[in-house]
């Protein structure tokens, strides 16, 4: 029982920050990137966009986790 939750509330901080890396990682992408290619994958000003909002998302959720893992132990 004990190992479970240790796993969840890792797993938990791991998405947050996991979030937050893709979230300024994005920013970065934005400010620097526009009209240039990366890697083959397209253009890295529309990637920073995409790499903020799926980076917004895992911090929420690892925050949601976080708090159900607080109200459930």
């Amino acid at each position: 029982m004990q190992d479970k939750e240790l796993m969840l509330s890792v797993f938990a901080i791991l998405i947050y920050v996991i979030g937050g890396i893709a979230t300024f990682g994005g920013v970065g992408l934005i400010l620097l990137m526009k009209g240039k290619d990366l890697w083959g994958w397209g253009d890295g000003h529309s990637i920073g966009y995409l790499c903020v909002c799926v980076g917004l998302v895992f911090s929420i959720l690892g925050v949601l986790i976080m708090r159900i893992l607080r109200n459930r132990i």
